[in-house]
């Protein structure tokens, strides 16, 4: 999937609930309460990092307890100097003091809250990329460089594979037809990074794979769920028993957790999947790992997305533009976004002078222009009689007219003027060019071929010679449509006049 390719549209939580919930993620919340604790008296090392007789009073401030206190006190530390919540402000002393960031966690605006918490997501995003500390000192020389080549590790790999796998995430819970908000199965997402889509059966060594990619992404969700990014249910402890920490299974591989939960996973390798298949039916495939993306994650996502040049939309960015961008903006949108999206642009606005607008950007002859009249028509329906005066003065119009017609009688209207055959024949194959370019080869579409031509015996001896630059295409869909070969074969003889007719 290319970078220009549009991502399906999101419908984001507004930003006052959003930076709340970012201010009580557990790591952003520590590493505020630390970078307040931090005084003249704490001591980092050269890096930066609290040296470790101060640990005990960071954990205790912070109110943990346990073997692990030490260790999150410090990744919260960290996480505070990543984020210029605090900043050494004496290099020879190694002493800190807090920095400009943190007053925008306490007095800044949402949006302010909401950079600073984007700026935690990807340090921890890029720490979630780097293999265990103890690999990383190992292999380190004399200098304390990392040797990456005896580490069989590569960072710019390892980062894009996460990048790929929180992409197909993203694109699961955007979905308007996909599980949405419901959790995924962790051998979902490994098997859709791992999985050649057209691999009808995974072999042992993409299976053997399969699961080693699950063991990464289990140590990587386990670190991204505390900032908030998601909410992760582990891989039980019980079956990590049965993998070691390369991913090969003790026993037959096809008994193990790449088997257990990617039959009918398909994604390609490296990139965001087109359509990640989550499995189903798996009675214990919660114990292999569960991942949901947060409101707020799904935010964090999709900030990333824009930034790398995805195309990435949001329901509301249209809210402030005019009718023209509203039609070409939700173009790709399936009908519950775009009405969501209609919605809130005519929220913004004078019923009358938004009727107005619409109808004027729902005129035209390009290939979109059948697409814009039927979201007008949509978005008129939302006005109700408010729209009413200025849809009558488009009447007479040779594009509106039927629109028009067809709205008011819906609306009760009794004296409307009678529309001629050629306007009925022109409004029946706009409104047939719109719904392909809506729904494509829908059934409901297919049912509205085949009812006009069980309506119409003559339809298509007629319908060649309506003047719409869509005829054609509009007659040899019917023709690929409509099951009884006889008709289709005279919708596409059909088409062929029409597309004679054009000079095409």
């Amino acid at each position: 999937m290319s970078d220009s390719s549009p991502l399906p549209p999101v419908r984001l939580h507004p930003e006052a609930e959003l930076a709340r919930d970012a201010l009580s993620t557990p790591l952003l919340s520590r590493a505020a309460l630390l970078a307040r604790w931090a005084g003249p008296g704490t001591r980092v090392d050269p890096g930066g990092q609290l040296v470790e007789e101060q640990l005990a009073a960071a954990a205790e401030a912070l109110g943990l307890a346990g073997d692990d206190a030490a260790a999150e006190a410090s990744e919260a530390w960290r996480l505070a100097m990543d984020t210029g919540l605090v900043e050494v402000v004496d290099e020879q002393a190694d002493t800190v003091a807090t920095g400009e960031d943190l007053a925008l966690l306490t007095g800044g605006s949402p949006h302010d809250v909401l950079a600073v918490w984007l700026g935690a997501l990807e340090s921890v995003i890029a720490d979630a990329a780097v293999p265990d500390l103890d690999a990383l000192i190992d292999v380190m020389d004399e200098g304390g460089a990392v040797d990456f080549s005896k580490l069989d590790w590569d960072p710019e790999a390892e980062a894009e594979f996460l990048d790929g796998v929180l992409g197909n995430l993203y694109l699961l819970t955007a979905s308007e037809d996909g599980p949405g908000d419901a959790p995924v199965p962790l051998p979902a997402l490994a098997a859709s990074m791992i999985i050649p889509g057209d691999m009808d059966e995974p072999t042992n060594d993409v299976l053997e794979q399969v699961s080693d990619a699950m063991m990464r992404l289990d140590e990587q969700f386990r670190l991204l769920d505390p900032i908030g990014l998601v909410v992760y249910q582990p891989v039980d402890e019980a079956l990590l028993g049965d993998l070691d920490v390369d991913g090969d299974a003790e026993g037959d591989v096809e008994e193990g957790p790449g088997e257990a939960a990617v039959e009918g996973t398909g994604a390609g390798t490296g990139a965001v999947a087109e359509e990640p298949v989550v499995p189903v039916d798996e009675a214990d495939v919660s114990r292999y790992g569960m991942v949901r993306l947060t409101p707020l994650g799904l935010y964090g996502l999709r900030a990333r997305l824009l930034e790398s040049g995805f195309a990435a939309p949001a329901v509301g960015d249209l809210a402030d533009k005019g009718a023209d961008a509203l039609f070409d903006g939700s173009a790709g949108y399936g009908p519950r976004a775009a009405l969501a999206e209609t919605e809130q642009w005519l929220a913004r606005r004078e019923p009358l002078a938004a009727a107005q607008e619409l109808l004027a950007a729902a005129r035209g002859s390009d290939p979109g222009a059948p697409l814009r009249r039927l979201r007008c028509q949509q978005a008129l329906s939302l006005l109700g009689a408010q729209a009413e005066p200025a849809v009558r003065t488009v009447l007479d119009d040779a594009e509106l007219g039927g629109l028009a017609r067809v709205w008011l009688s819906e609306l009760g209207a009794t004296d409307i003027p009678a529309p001629s055959e050629d306007l009925v024949f022109w409004l029946t194959i706009d409104t047939l060019a719109a719904q392909l370019a809506a729904e494509g080869n829908s059934e409901e579409l297919q049912a509205l071929v085949e009812g006009l031509a069980q309506q119409h015996s003559g339809f298509f001896a007629a319908a060649w010679r309506v003047d719409h630059p869509a005829t054609p295409d509009v007659l040899e869909a019917m023709g690929r449509l409509h099951p009884d070969k006889r008709i289709a074969k005279e919708a596409r003889k059909a088409a062929f006049k029409a597309r004679s007719q054009q000079g095409g």
